[in-house]
């Protein structure tokens, strides 16, 4: 299960749900998918084929929202 948290143009942000358990958001793009830490501090963790201009998007993305994002990871996960 990887429930979607939200959508912005191309972008969906979302995580899985049988995964590591330090807090983490997936950016799935047309081309590709990136994976962002949320802790420590914001971070590209991984990316696979994402073009440069949709990575930097989704980085922005996942900057502005990512009280929104903590607070789905906390319902889903219970942390």
């Amino acid at each position: 299960m990887s429930p979607t948290i939200f959508r912005r143009g191309d972008l969906r942000f979302f995580f899985f749900s049988r995964e590591e358990s330090r807090p983490h958001v997936h950016v799935e793009s047309p081309d590709g998918e990136a994976k962002f830490w949320l802790d420590p501090v914001i971070a590209l963790a991984q990316n696979y084929r994402m073009k440069p201009q949709d990575l930097m998007e989704a980085l922005r993305l996942v900057r502005e929202h990512e009280p929104r994002i903590r607070a789905a990871w906390s319902r889903h996960f219970g942390r």
